[in-house]
């Protein structure tokens, strides 16, 4: 059986959680921030008798932030020996900063009208990414990653969160790192965030259906539809409902999406503008300009997955 770890590290709003897998060679499962490996995880493996310089593996969900932010200065503290491993789909994110500005203009920058917005995620990047980085392993799902001895962990690829979130499972006893792949009602700003709506519901079927974790291992504690959080480490039957509660919870905000859509987005005085009938609708009253933004970035996903299909309305 190997143990398994939360590390916690705090950034603003949220709790940022890593995960350290107790292998014969060790693994961290995502990585915060650029301060999080030496203020955060380095003392709490301190606290349970293990070295930070001895993990050899560190594995990313997805390229966002306050997930990889890290990585360059956990790799440092292991004397650059630990592996680095992400999804090639979102690479880019750890190899570039200004990749994390090209994803805000492109998705929700359109909509938040702030003329600084592009030079705000830039001055993030150069606070929170330690540094700029090529990947030791890319992945694309159906991997088993080794970490000695007999313990093994099979790489999933869930896209919709990201392009390239992926979910690791610790073989045999069925531990699923997702990421921020199950979103429920979403975390600090009460809102799901996806790039791609279809993929998304595809992936939580997939981990409903097929992966069916024995325990689920989230990114942050991702809140119900009353607000309370989930923990971070969820139990089989806390698992399967926060999954179907994700599936749910898409259905009712693409069914908004795409009626506000067909019915042709609206610019008004709304925060929430072209979309306002959608945060009505659904009764959602959260700031959509707190990054990372996922009202914006869920609406984005669902203009682009109509305009695929050619039956958007430009407004």
């Amino acid at each position: 059986m190997t143990r398994v770890h939360p590390l916690v590290s705090p950034w603003g709003r949220f709790g940022l959680y890593s995960f350290f897998l107790d292998a014969p060679e060790p693994a961290i499962v995502d990585t915060g921030i650029a301060s999080s490996p030496a203020e955060g995880m380095a003392p709490a493996l301190e606290a349970i008798g293990r070295r930070i310089e001895d993990v050899r593996w560190i594995l990313l969900t997805h390229g966002h932030i306050d997930h990889v932010g890290g990585a360059y200065a956990l790799w440092e503290l292991t004397g650059r020996r630990a592996r680095v491993v992400i999804h090639e789909a979102d690479a880019p994110m750890l190899r570039s900063r200004h990749a994390h500005v090209e994803e805000y203009l492109a998705g929700r920058g359109r909509y938040l009208a702030d003329p600084d917005g592009a030079a705000k995620v830039a001055a993030a990047t150069e606070a929170v990414i330690s540094g700029e980085m090529e990947p030791d392993l890319l992945v694309r799902g159906g991997e088993t990653i080794p970490l000695g001895g007999d313990v093994t962990v099979s790489v999933h690829a869930i896209p919709g969160h990201t392009p390239g979130s992926v979910a690791y499972v610790l073989d045999g006893q069925d531990d699923v790192f997702v990421g921020d792949a199950v979103q429920v009602h979403g975390a600090a700003n009460g809102f799901p965030g996806y790039t791609d709506p279809v993929a998304y519901r595809a992936s939580l079927e997939r981990l409903r259906d097929e992966v069916r974790p024995r325990r689920l291992y989230l990114g942050h504690p991702y809140r119900r539809a009353d607000g309370v959080p989930y923990g971070v480490e969820l139990d089989a039957g806390q698992a399967r409902e926060a999954i179907q509660e994700s599936l749910d919870i898409e259905a009712r905000v693409g069914a908004a999406a795409r009626r506000c859509l067909r019915e042709g987005p609206r610019e008004t005085d709304s925060p929430y503008s072209p979309f306002a009938p959608v945060a009505d609708g659904l009764g959602y009253a959260g700031d959509p300009t707190l990054e990372p933004s996922p009202f914006f970035t869920s609406m984005h996903a669902y203009r682009a997955e109509l305009a695929r299909e050619g039956t958007t309305h430009h407004g």
